[in-house]
């Protein structure tokens, strides 16, 4: 009884803490379970540790990446319209302040356009909230309604690929790039880095938060963000969106960065040796209405 006890207040203290601090609510689940399942002691112990990690007050952001796969000019569009009058506003009143939006520089060569939308989070609990908020906001429903009523023969796109990331300990927040260039000269170059195995993948975010991504930083790329992904289709992968003001910067960017001292030492470091199995590069542009 007097363990009952005293694990019934620990449970409520520490939902209380939960509750204060957005950042703890994505491991409230698995804490609750191990109160359910483990002695009293060890509990305490892991809610100790886990508590401890955040004790610096340090958060990072988590990343939705959504692909629109497209098949006309109509859908392309349609979505723009969507996006541009219903989506991103509602988003913002929602209260993510930045949203990216952007699209191919070159024609996917198998004819199948796509855009891409980039989403900032505080929190995975504002994954779960947004679905319904949008559904709540009037205004959404009604500037959104071609989108959201579109009839099945009808569809504003082919098919939506969605990507959840959380950002790196290197950068923990993203970043807005800086160009007076226009839009459709940039280039932001999003690649994603596949392993072999978990054990490689872990290695190569190693690699980027000891170093790698700080080269980038002080080369001025103006990353927007470099993110573990922890739900998609090519896992154990990492993702990362570098900017540049047009094709002759991205160019002098990768010269410089390819022939960097501490990018020649940390890739002949054996321990990041074969930690990148296949990589992927999309050269994108941001549309006239993206915040990024």
């Amino acid at each position: 009884m007097l363990i009952y006890t005293r694990w019934k207040r620990a449970k409520e203290e520490f939902g209380l803490i939960v509750m204060k601090n957005p950042y703890l609510r994505d491991l409230k689940i698995i804490v609750m379970t191990a109160f359910k399942n483990s002695a009293i002691a060890i509990i305490m112990v892991s809610m100790a540790v886990l508590l401890s990690s955040f004790k610096d007050g340090t958060k990072r952001n988590y990343y939705q990446f959504k692909i629109y796969t497209l098949e006309t000019e109509e859908q392309e569009a349609r979505m723009d319209q969507f996006l541009k009058k219903a989506y991103l506003p509602a988003l913002h009143r929602a209260g993510i302040e930045k949203v990216g939006v952007f699209k191919p520089i070159d024609k996917p060569e198998d004819d199948m356009n796509y855009l891409m939308v980039f989403i900032p989070l505080q929190n995975m609990h504002q994954v779960e909230e947004l679905g319904k908020q949008l559904s709540e906001d009037k205004v959404y429903q009604k500037e959104g309604k071609d989108y959201i009523q579109a009839p099945y023969d009808q569809a504003p796109y082919q098919r939506i690929e969605s990507i959840l990331l959380k950002a790196f300990e290197a950068m923990p927040e993203y970043g807005v790039p800086e160009f007076d260039t226009p839009r459709s000269e940039r280039v932001y170059e999003l690649r994603s880095y596949e392993s072999a195995t978990e054990q490689l993948h872990e290695r190569k975010v190693e690699m980027f938060n000891k170093g790698e991504s700080e080269l980038f930083i002080n080369l001025g790329f103006q990353p927007i963000f470099f993110g573990d992904v922890i739900s998609g289709a090519d896992m154990p992968n990492l993702m990362y969106l570098t900017t540049h003001a047009n094709v002759e910067a991205q160019e002098k960017n990768w010269n410089a960065f390819r022939v960097h001292p501490d990018w020649l030492r940390m890739k002949a470091m054996e321990r990041y040796l074969n930690t990148v199995s296949n990589s992927t590069k999309y050269y994108l542009y941001p549309t006239d209405y993206s915040d990024f």
